[in-house]
């Protein structure tokens, strides 16, 4: 008897689950909040001007891989140009380095980024906080941003602002 309980109790959670997967979120002003082009095509002068800005500034830099067109990647570079996360512009330097999605076959670009920083990309955004000399500070949370549309904007500033 509770065996059809537990698998309708199961079905239920799932169903509930998937339609939780498939919500669309908005952010405040901007038209597409899974699309931007914030991410630069031809990067690495941009992450050398930062690194460079950085020495200076003694700010860290936030490098983030990914692309305009992930779902991802775009709702973090949105976000992160909102006006609540201004304090978080204010502690990096921040580079978008377009690098495609090097996960799926024949969709990666510029290599050249995340092999500098001695990157596999597993998902995108790979999320990287480098210091001035451009060593990596993050390594190991780097590859954990790839779920950023589905994370609470609390938790994104609160881990960026640590």
């Amino acid at each position: 008897m509770k065996r059809p309980f537990t698998l309708a109790f199961a079905a239920a959670l799932l169903m509930a689950g998937s339609a939780n997967a498939h919500e669309t979120r908005t952010i405040p002003g901007v038209e597409d909040a899974y699309k931007s082009t914030a991410f630069i095509a031809e990067p690495m002068s941009s992450i050398d001007a930062a690194l460079g800005r950085a020495r200076q500034s003694g700010k860290p830099v936030l490098l983030v891989m990914g692309t305009g067109g992930c779902h991802d990647s775009a709702w973090l570079a949105n976000l992160i140009a909102t006006d609540s996360f201004a304090p978080v512009r204010e502690r990096y330097e921040i580079v978008y380095a377009d690098i495609g999605m090097p996960h799926v076959r024949g969709l990666g670009r510029n290599p050249e980024v995340p092999k500098r920083f001695r990157f596999r990309i597993k998902g995108t955004p790979t999320v990287a906080l480098l210091d001035a000399e451009g060593r990596v500070l993050n390594r190991k949370a780097a590859p954990k941003w790839r779920n950023a549309a589905s994370r609470s904007d609390d938790d994104i500033y609160n881990e960026l602002m640590q």
